[in-house]
């Protein structure tokens, strides 16, 4: 017979949340704190196609992420430069870790087809994640220098000067680099000395150093924490690389670019980039 109560399985009691102390009145809002109201407005269509707000979002998330990533990675590069490795560690596994949330937006946006794409790309104009000065300034802190990237910049000042900055400082390699030799291993003057703005040449010293790291690391241990950290960071970068490339040849084949490029063929170019060239050439030699 029934009590008229509702059913509940057996053990388990009715949950109420009625009793929460519940700031229905708030100096400072979620939405006020996070600015939602215009971060909300930022996407806009310039076509009436539905798969266009997928475009948007996805690539203004994978800007946030950049963001964070620069973040962490400009932190983690100032206490490297202090020898203050233990909160360096953290931030560079917290750079991997937001790496993946980039690796999956690519599987999302996979779910737009050739013609999905097709229907709005030519309101897209020449706007192109290759203009990404988030993506360049991530990729010359991490040490791929090449001053001609600047140039899709220079119509804009403040990012111009900003990459042009960031091309001239030393990259977290570097930095990296730079504490090996205060650890007492012979890097060449070469390497700690150098134009910053010029692409990074790889040097058998420099191999010699991390393969003495991998092969004591008893004696080396967070210099070898750190080297995995980094591997993990550029790993990661080419995992991204790739998607971003069988992306690009799923949804418009072997088409170009809309920022000029020549789409699937440029972005398989990159893939042979390093950042770190002797921690790969290091495993050899072990």
């Amino acid at each position: 017979m029934s009590s008229g109560c509702p059913f509940q399985p057996s053990g388990k009691q009715q949950v109420s949340l009625d009793d929460e102390k519940v700031h229905w009145d708030q100096d400072m809002s979620y939405g006020q704190y996070l600015a939602l109201a215009p971060l909300l407005a930022c996407q806009n269509p310039v076509s009436d196609e539905h798969d266009e707000m997928l475009f948007i979002v996805i690539h203004q998330a994978s800007e946030l992420w950049m963001k964070l990533c620069l973040h962490e990675a400009y932190g983690a590069a100032g206490h490297i430069r202090q020898d203050n490795l233990r909160p360096a560690f953290k931030m560079l596994t917290r750079v991997a870790r937001i790496q993946e949330q980039l690796i999956q937006a690519w599987e999302v946006l996979v779910t737009m087809t050739p013609a999905d794409y097709a229907s709005f790309r030519d309101a897209l104009g020449q706007s192109s994640g290759f203009q990404s000065y988030q993506y360049r300034e991530l990729e010359f802190l991490l040490g791929n220098k090449n001053a001609r990237m600047t140039e899709a910049h220079r119509a804009h000042p403040q990012h111009y000067e900003h990459l042009q900055a960031v091309l001239n400082a030393p990259s977290l390699y570097d930095i990296t680099l730079q504490l090996l030799k205060k650890r007492g291993f012979a890097i060449p003057l070469s390497h700690l000395e150098r134009d910053w703005a010029e692409p990074y040449s790889a040097s058998p010293e420099v191999e010699a150093a991390w393969t003495e790291v991998y092969r004591n690391t008893a004696g080396h241990w967070d210099l070898y924490e750190l080297a995995e950290k980094l591997v993990d960071m550029e790993f990661n970068f080419q995992r991204w690389r790739f998607s971003h490339m069988k992306t690009v040849e799923r949804i418009i084949g072997y088409r170009r670019g809309t920022g000029g490029t020549a789409g699937v063929s440029y972005l398989s170019k990159a893939l042979d980039l390093q950042f770190f060239p002797e921690l790969w050439s290091a495993r050899t030699a072990i």
